[in-house]
């Protein structure tokens, strides 16, 4: 059932618009009342005291006193009585004897009449105002006392009709209406511009509309798990989620601070700072890998902006372990290709009769593969680690670039402690080596060197080279590559997203580095880079290795003798 539109409810801008001109109706209409009454009191009480002056003029005129002792006082009084009422500005001018029988009046007819009205107080020696309906209607009039030698000897009357005062006040009435009307009609005009204005802020809503747009703003702002963080026009944050305050690690009251105070790492503020939209754009952000889009918003002016965040900390590393996959794969094919070369190379030989040469030479490419496997896994026993040496030791090969594993590696399986995940390694070295193998390709005798090995207090691998950690020991990963080097007044800059020398891919260049500063920062390690001995640059990270005591692998081997051997828990 459709509702009326008159039982609506109002919007806001609406109900304070009839609220505005109800309350300046109220306020006009009430001033003007006021002033109706105040200024008819004051011209009823002009109106008094201008009857009491001619009263008494009259009273003291000493014509008057001399017409009274005549024989026929009228005759000389009412002359007299007419032509100070005309020049006055009254209604009447009465002159009565003391006993109040009149000797003028303005209608001859009632000369000789008693006069209407109270004259007790004159017929005393005094002079008052009175309001009284005598034969002219009701009237503001004065009665005084004629003197003579202290004895009263006869009474004047003057007075105003209060019709009279009536029009005077309708005349100052229908101005008073008149602008009442203008300044209603001022104020209403102003009103409805002001709430027309305000109609377009709220959307021509309703407070109960405005009420649960703000009630689902608030649900919906602390349920979304991405971050949202909107700015106002001056880069100052206006509003930040649960989701936000999380991802950007901000603990403490930034509402009505600039982005540019947070302490957030530069690449992020300027892109929070960017008058221009950003989409997709990868940032780094203490230990999250942060997908950051900027929205400005706009009215006509520029009014803020609105920015969200998703943590791909995790894609990230995904999509790395996925690319080394992807190079994985591709050598691998690289490699089928080669020994597929060789199989009819063999087979060639045996059938053109050298089988001996054809044994040399498959026991030779044998030989060369498993060396190079032998070394890898003697020097690190690791197996996430093992494996990914060997996978970029055939991307580097594809590539023209020799991964040498220095001899003074040495990792144990079961080595690294819980707290240190196998995809952290392989984001470390594996960004270091690409980034190896990117600066060397190219270069003579092309060649990417990796060390690996722990260091502890009293030297590699522990006290007295035993296999067991402590909270001081350290896994050292350094990679040196051939290339060109680093400039040293770029040996920050490089960590820095963004931040390279060649030209950006489809996915962009220079997070590799970043990503390896942000890990080594997290497991609260370090990253360095210098000058490689042979030329070229070496990048050294060390990670704290946390667990003390007993390796994993010790660890795990007494929790089975254990099980195995009632007492085990003593071996």
């Amino acid at each position: 059932m459709r509702v009326p539109s008159f039982l609506r409810p109002r919007s806001l801008a609406g109900q304070l618009f009839a609220v505005q001109a109800v309350l300046i109706a109220t306020v006009v209409a009430g001033y003007a009342l006021f002033t109706y009454v105040s200024d008819r009191n004051q011209v009823e009480e002009a109106a008094g005291r201008q009857a009491r002056a001619v009263a008494v003029t009259v009273a003291d005129a000493p014509s008057v006193r001399a017409a009274i002792h005549t024989a026929d006082p009228t005759r000389r009084l009412q002359p007299y009585a007419t032509e100070v009422q005309r020049h006055a500005g009254v209604d009447f001018v009465t002159i009565m004897t003391p006993g109040g029988i009149r000797w003028t009046h303005p209608d001859p007819e009632r000369i000789g009449e008693h006069f209407l009205g109270h004259i007790e107080r004159a017929q005393r020696g005094e002079s008052f105002t009175e309001t009284y309906t005598g034969t002219l209607g009701p009237s503001v009039r004065a009665v005084t006392p004629i003197m003579e030698n202290g004895e009263v000897i006869g009474l004047v009357s003057a007075g105003i009709r209060v019709q009279a005062i009536s029009d005077r006040v309708q005349d100052q009435l229908t101005a008073l209406v008149g602008v009442a009307a203008g300044a209603l009609a001022l104020g209403g005009i102003g009103t409805y511009i002001v709430n027309a204005r305000l109609r377009r802020h709220t959307h021509n809503m309703n407070a109960a509309e405005l009420s649960n747009m703000h009630d689902y703003h608030q649900a919906a702002l602390h349920a979304v798990r991405e971050g949202l963080l909107m700015l106002d026009g001056q880069y100052r944050v206006a509003l930040i989620n649960d989701g936000a305050r999380e991802l950007l690690d901000v603990t403490d009251e930034i509402v009505g601070r600039s982005v540019a105070e947070l302490g957030l790492p530069t690449p992020l503020t300027g892109a929070f700072l960017s008058s221009e939209p950003r989409v997709d754009e990868v940032h780094l952000a203490a230990d999250r890998v942060l997908v950051v889009n900027t929205s400005p918003v706009s009215g006509g002016q520029r009014r803020g902006t609105v920015v969200t965040l998703r943590d791909v900390t995790e894609l990230q590393s995904l999509m790395g372990e996925l690319n080394s996959e992807r190079g994985f794969t591709q050598a691998l094919r690289s490699q089928a290709h080669e020994a597929a070369n060789r199989l009819h190379t063999v087979v060639s030989l045996i059938e053109l009769g050298r089988s001996d040469e054809a044994i040399d030479f498959a026991t030779a490419e044998l030989e060369l593969a498993q060396a190079l496997t032998d070394k890898v896994v003697a020097a690190v026993s690791e197996p996430v680690l093992a494996a990914l040496l060997l996978g970029k030791a055939a991307q580097a090969n594809e590539r023209g670039v020799e991964l040498v594993v220095s001899e003074d590696s040495h990792i144990d399986d079961g080595l690294l402690p819980e707290s240190l995940p196998a995809r952290d390694l392989v984001t470390v070295l594996g960004n270091l080596i690409d980034n190896a193998v990117d600066a060397a390709q190219g270069s003579v005798g092309a060649r990417v060197t990796v060390t690996a090995y722990t260091d502890g207090p009293d030297g590699p691998d522990g006290p007295d080279g035993c296999e067991e950690d402590t909270d001081d020991s350290v896994l050292v990963l350094r990679v040196a590559d051939t290339g060109s080097g680093v400039d040293p007044a770029h040996t920050e800059a490089v960590f820095e997203r963004g931040f390279s020398t060649k030209p950006s891919g489809p996915g962009g260049r220079g997070l590799g580095l970043a990503l390896v500063r942000q890990t080594a920062r997290r497991h609260e390690g370090t990253l360095t880079v210098s000058e490689a001995p042979g030329g070229g640059a070496e990048f050294e990270v060390r990670l704290p290795l946390r667990t003390a005591g007993p390796t994993h692998a010790v660890r795990a081997l007494r929790a089975d003798v254990a099980e195995a051997v009632p007492g085990g828990d003593d071996v």
